[in-house]
């Protein structure tokens, strides 16, 4: 896989220490050609399948190799409406999957993409995968959980303290592969990165066991690929009960 100039990266992604199968997906992709390149930028994704035995695997494997598939062979050159086809592709695929797999009715995933493109970010988000911005010493998730606990704290009937604990905290309210539309979420305007800016990309078996400000100092003090491996070890030796995937982008001197 070729990484060109301009970020240095780390991905990781672990079965755990209770399940049977990994039903995390990731990827890290840029056009081959140089001119390519500068028309679309880097994808950046992570999803994580459910719908029983074997069949979340399916549908985070089959979001993952669609949306890069349709974001490498796309026409449109705006970042977002590119994401937009490549996750709504992705969507219809898993649906058509379904259909023809009955055993996997109930096969969909969660689905964080990102879009790194003249030095803005833009990202697509289904789910309960999550997208962090770290720059300077702070860290924000930009991406919203698609959960119920997310929607009951939005209408005052839950404090944001209680949701780590509530028994429905993983209760997805939109995932891919589930309905007639993809019910995806996407950022107001662009955001400009700057140097020494770090994206990280986790499935919930990470920030279930692993605080955001552990991510920050893992991720802030070694390198991408290090940082990873040291934030699964870190879920797993708590118990490591989901899936764990992490990517890491960080964004270097132009």
């Amino acid at each position: 896989m070729r990484i060109r100039a301009g970020i240095e990266l780390g991905n990781l992604t672990d079965i755990g220490c209770q399940r049977e199968e990994n039903q995390d997906s990731y990827c890290y992709a840029e056009p081959e050609s140089d001119e390519e390149f500068k028309k679309k930028g880097r994808l950046v994704v992570v999803a994580d399948g459910m719908g029983g035995y074997e069949g979340g695997g399916l549908a985070s494997g089959i979001a993952v190799d669609v949306i890069r598939t349709t974001f490498a062979i796309s026409t449109i050159e705006e970042p977002e409406l590119a994401l937009t086809e490549a996750l709504t592709s992705g969507h219809l695929a898993i649906r058509k999957f379904a259909r023809e797999h009955p055993e996997h009715a109930s096969m969909g995933t969660t689905c964080t993409a990102a879009v790194l493109h003249n030095g803005d970010l833009y990202y697509g988000h289904v789910g309960d995968s999550r997208l962090y911005l770290l720059r300077d010493s702070r860290i924000t998730q930009l991406t919203r959980d698609q959960t119920v606990t997310e929607r009951m704290v939005e209408q005052g009937l839950l404090s944001a303290d209680e949701v780590g604990t509530h028994p429905d905290r993983h209760v997805l309210t939109a995932a891919m592969g589930v309905g007639d539309s993809v019910s995806a979420e996407f950022p107001q305007a662009p955001i400009a990165l700057l140097p020494d800016d770090i994206l990280l990309l986790c499935t919930d078996g990470l920030y279930d066991l692993v605080s955001d400000d552990e991510m920050r100092v893992a991720a802030r003090q070694t390198a991408p690929g290090t940082a990873c491996k040291q934030l699964v070890e870190t879920a797993k030796s708590r118990g490591g009960y989901d899936n764990i995937t992490v990517q890491i982008v960080k964004i270097q001197p132009r």
